[in-house]
């Protein structure tokens, strides 16, 4: 574990209080300030993480308001497209899929802050896939057309897909999620939420991106839910009515509090070390001490990032 006066060479120094924060409406329900305050507290670092209420068009102001020991935030939608036109620079993940869930700041003097911006969501994702013994997958279905989704998206692709059929309430909106595929060299396909139970449906996942109540309309094939994984973004409620309809046909449903997890640990090395590839000082103990601050169960209806 890090050397909790101070002293650890990898570590900045606990004696600069810095502050960081979540920032969504509504933002109430969010797990991610007991998950970053577990893992400032394993590392030995005095640092205060919050959970803000910022809703549509408030970003500027607040944005505006902040002070030189401000270190990090963590979005959830819209802000997650609204905090685009202020970012200095953006990583890779975030400029594929348009959505960046975590900006670190940078305070230049004379000049105020600068922001980078990231996407956590595709490497926790991918994390939470492999912890649940999936780490790869030649045809992936997608349900939802979001934000979540391009990055779902993003994921197969690194998962080593060939095929996603995104099913979508309004395949209308799908087009972003036609074009990125195209450009990782996916071919994907888009349909209504009408063909969930299309008898000659083939996949080798499921991930839905679906809000944990969304009602739908019939289920997939009994023999698909026996045999292939669902990953359910949303953990909250759990089960969600798809994973019910996963364990009703004796199949196995994983919810989206690992990915939580994941995604919120790849935060906290930005935040730490400014490097989303660089593991913290004694990482392991660290991500277990984040997955000890995980509730049982947790507040909802819930799906962030």
């Amino acid at each position: 574990m890090a050397d909790h006066t101070g002293t650890d060479p990898d570590l900045p120094s606990p004696s600069g209080r810095r502050r960081l924060a979540v920032l969504g409406s509504p933002i109430g329900h969010s797990l991610s300030p007991a998950l970053h305050r577990a893992a400032y507290r394993a590392l030995g670092l005095d640092w205060e993480y919050s959970a803000v209420g910022v809703g549509a068009g408030e970003l500027d102001t607040f944005l505006d308001g902040l002070g030189p020991d401000w270190l990090g935030l963590s979005l959830t939608m819209p802000l997650k497209h609204e905090i685009q036109h202020r970012l200095t620079d953006l990583d890779r993940v975030a400029a594929l899929t348009g959505a960046v869930n975590t900006v670190r700041l940078s305070d230049t003097p004379g000049q105020g802050h600068t922001l980078s911006g990231y996407n956590t969501d595709v490497p926790g994702l991918v994390r939470a896939l492999a912890e649940a013994g999936v780490d790869r997958a030649s045809r992936v279905t997608l349900l939802g057309a979001g934000a979540t989704a391009a990055s779902a998206l993003v994921a197969a692709a690194e998962l080593g897909a060939e095929f996603v059929d995104v099913i979508a309430r309004s395949p209308g909106k799908a087009e972003t999620l036609e074009t990125l595929g195209r450009g990782l060299g996916l071919v994907v396909t888009v349909t209504g939420l009408d063909t969930i139970d299309a008898a000659d449906r083939e996949s080798d996942l499921v991930i839905s991106t679906l809000p944990g109540g969304t009602a739908l309309p019939t289920e997939f094939p009994a023999r698909l839910r026996a045999s292939i994984p669902l990953f359910d973004v949303g953990y909250a409620p759990w089960p969600s009515a798809l994973a019910s309809s996963w364990a009703a046909a004796g199949g196995t449903a994983h919810s989206g509090l690992s990915m939580l997890l994941h995604q919120a640990l790849i935060q906290v090395r930005i935040f730490v070390g400014d490097d989303p590839f660089q593991p913290l000082p004694e990482e392991a103990t660290v991500l277990n001490a984040m997955r000890a601050a995980l509730p049982a169960r947790p507040p909802g209806p819930a799906v962030e990032g």
